[in-house]
């Protein structure tokens, strides 16, 4: 599922909040089957996206990762 969403993860180059908002994006889009909602829709769309996004911002934030070496 959501192959398009490229991984956030990386110890070296963090992830910016447009690569963030860009595969909540991409998460939308595929759990609703919509590539874009309908005007009735659209609210609960874009809190869909900003609520995922956060929460990948605060996993992405409390995860630890190795650096390999």
């Amino acid at each position: 599922m959501c192959r398009s969403i490229k991984t956030l993860r990386n110890a070296e180059i963090p992830a910016t909040e447009e690569e963030i908002r860009a595969a909540a994006l991409q998460f939308v889009r595929k759990v609703s089957g919509y590539r874009k909602p309908s005007k009735v829709n659209e609210a609960a769309f874009e809190l869909a996206i900003a609520e995922i996004a956060q929460s990948t911002q605060k996993l992405l934030g409390s995860i630890s990762v190795k650096s390999i070496t």
